[in-house]
């Protein structure tokens, strides 16, 4: 399966929706990533923000278990949303 990147915007979108009521996350991803409150307004348009949105939630199972849980989204979907943004295009080293 792939995403446009228009509907890979999208579910990470709402990925970055769930994150902000997320009081627990939300500092998580804050300290992780240097963003402020203010750069997560600033860059909620920006593909490449968006597809850090995603890396972040996928760095933990049940991160993204509760977000899919959450939005009635299947488990695999943010993998491949985050195929469809800058920078997730999968690198052939051979």
């Amino acid at each position: 399966m792939s995403f446009s990147p228009e509907a890979a915007e999208t579910l990470a979108l709402k990925a970055l929706a769930w994150l902000i009521t997320n009081d627990d996350l939300l500092p998580v991803f804050l300290g992780a990533t240097g963003a402020s409150e203010d750069d997560l307004r600033a860059q909620a348009n920006e593909p490449a923000f968006l597809g850090s949105v995603l890396d972040f939630l996928m760095m933990d199972d049940a991160w993204i278990i509760a977000f899919c849980d959450a939005n009635d989204i299947a488990y695999e979907h943010p993998m491949f949303a985050r195929a469809a943004l800058p920078g997730g295009e999968q690198v052939s080293w051979t």
